[in-house]
């Protein structure tokens, strides 16, 4: 979420055009937040998990070459549009998966005695979490361009590892499937 609060100031400091990289943001993010929720029965709620936080991966890598080009002063020229290209990435793989499809499985996984106590609970830690991020992002820009952003490839790296071996698919599957995937993942988590 950092990323998408301060994309202006991104922008700024890499030396593209902050209002036509913020409008453009924009613009992508309605049809990719639609074409997303479509997907969602389409394909099932695990795929688009995957795609999304590679996607955010790759968007990171790329903003991250682009302070790093500029930082040695290497294709400057090239370095804004890099990152221009890595924020739009970004801006469209996020609203595909990783920012609405937490929630639903959320609301798919618990058994309905926990319900509402652990979806209370796993939104707090997200929007404390978010808001930690957020916080910390600009302080972390400052510090390093370049390394925040592969700091958050990182991050989405794992993300894609944590869906691959941990998270079950929820599409079209009843509450007892789910339980039932979700124990076998728990006693056998090598195996995916």
């Amino acid at each position: 979420m950092g990323i998408v609060y301060y994309a202006s100031d991104i922008f700024e400091s890499a030396g593209f055009s902050s209002s036509v990289g913020t409008v453009a943001m924009a613009i992508i993010q309605l049809p990719t937040t639609a074409f997303g929720v479509y997907l969602m029965d389409k394909s099932g709620r695990r795929p688009l998990l995957m795609f999304s936080a590679s996607g955010m991966c790759s968007a990171c890598i790329l903003a991250g070459l682009s302070f790093l080009l500029k930082d040695h002063g290497w294709l400057k020229h090239f370095s804004p549009y890099l990152v221009f290209v890595g924020i739009l990435l970004y801006s469209a793989t996020y609203p595909l998966g990783m920012g609405g499809i937490p929630f639903i499985l959320m609301s798919e996984i618990f058994p309905i005695n926990i319900k509402g106590s652990a979806g209370s609970l796993a939104t707090v830690v997200n929007w404390s979490t978010s808001w930690i991020v957020s916080y910390a992002f600009n302080f972390m820009l400052d510090w390093n361009s370049s390394g925040t952003f592969f700091i958050f490839a990182a991050v989405n790296t794992l993300s894609v590892l944590f869906i691959v071996k941990l998270v079950p698919e929820t599409k079209g599957r009843s509450l007892e499937e789910i339980q039932e995937s979700l124990i076998h993942i728990r006693n056998n988590p090598c195996i995916s």
